[in-house]
């Protein structure tokens, strides 16, 4: 079900009419940046902006923006991806799923399925958002078995959108578990509004090691007219892999190296250019150590990563907050971060 709503940290929802308008800044007059995440101890979604690309302060505080018990069916979102079209809107992609559902009292067993049939961490779908100004949005919870009941779904995770400059459409790309298998890259096909899939999942891309897992998919435009695909490989440890194409969907080759430079195992790479000296980051979240936090490296030539650190132990900073979880950065305008950072403010 679609719904236009205002949200606020407290969960408390609010009609409005939202004013579109396909307004389209120039990549020069975006200079700061939107990082969202979230925080296992909520499973809700936070914000924070920078207008450097290396320090980031968390809007509203560090508390929540959007209450995960009032967006998802599992009281509870995780993984959210934060992408602008070219219609000038902002797409919003979370996963519908509290992993401490039993503990906090949102349900009765371990997971919503059992185990046995559908492994850890079980879940349907996502929760699909929409705006034109990062403050007004439209929710829609859309569960992959639901639009497509002949599949057999153990678990939807770690949704990302791109638009498809040849489709012309948006195209939603996720991690997806199938008759309790390993988890495989799949896309779908959206409709304009951002409120369902209009086509069968696809796969991805095919590891050549079919008995490792692969998850968190991240797709990049890169110098040379290709797409980058960036993903977690569940190898021993697990950590951060690229495969190259010439189509956003397809043909994607394979790359035999590691792009982040963890000792230990990590997961949920997104890429996002900086303006001041036009190099690629790559971020990522290190679950491997204690308390876990995002790892940076650089690029200009998607060949060789330069180690940047982690938040608060090097070039990248983080203010009043602590352990935030798999994230996404995009470039916005100054005037759109001072903007995002006054509301909230007045909220409180």
């Amino acid at each position: 079900m679609k719904k236009t709503l205002a949200l606020i940290a407290t969960g408390v929802l609010s009609s409005f009419a939202v004013t579109a308008g396909p307004v389209v800044p120039g990549q020069e007059d975006m200079t700061s940046y939107l990082f969202v995440f979230h925080h296992d101890s909520t499973h809700s979604l936070y914000m924070a902006t920078s207008h450097d690309g290396y320090e980031f302060t968390p809007v509203n505080g560090g508390r929540p923006v959007m209450g995960g018990d009032t967006l998802a069916t599992q009281k509870g979102i995780r993984d959210p991806h934060i992408y602008r079209g070219p219609d000038g809107a902002f797409y919003l992609a979370m996963t519908d799923l509290h992993i401490f559902g039993k503990e906090k009292g949102f349900r009765d067993t371990q997971w919503e399925r059992p185990a046995e049939e559908h492994s850890w961490g079980n879940n349907h779908g996502f929760v699909l958002m929409k705006s034109y100004d990062l403050l007004n949005w439209t929710r829609s919870v859309v569960h992959v078995d639901k639009c497509f009941p002949e599949l057999n779904v153990s678990c939807a995770w770690a949704p990302e959108t791109i638009y498809d400059p040849e489709a012309k459409k948006m195209m939603l790309y996720y991690t997806m578990r199938l008759d309790n298998g390993k988890t495989k890259l799949y896309y779908s096909y959206t409709d304009d509004d951002f409120t369902t899939l209009e086509t069968r999942p696809e796969q991805l891309f095919e590891y050549p090691n079919p008995d490792v897992q692969i998850l968190d998919a991240d797709i990049t435009p890169t110098p040379d007219g290709r797409y980058c695909l960036m993903y977690v490989a569940q190898e021993k440890p697990g950590g951060i892999r690229m495969a190259f194409s010439d189509k956003i969907n397809k043909g994607y080759k394979y790359v035999d190296m590691w792009a982040d430079t963890e000792p230990g195992a990590c997961e949920a790479p997104n890429v996002w250019k900086r303006a001041d000296d036009g190099k690629w980051v790559l971020m990522y979240d290190i679950f491997s150590i204690n308390p876990h936090n995002f790892g940076f490296c650089e690029t200009s030539d998607f060949k060789t990563f330069t180690p940047l650190g982690h938040f608060n132990e090097g070039k990248m900073k983080i203010n009043n907050m602590v352990s935030p979880k798999h994230g996404a950065i995009i470039s916005i305008t100054p005037a759109e971060a001072d903007r995002l950072q006054a509301y909230w403010v007045n909220k409180r």
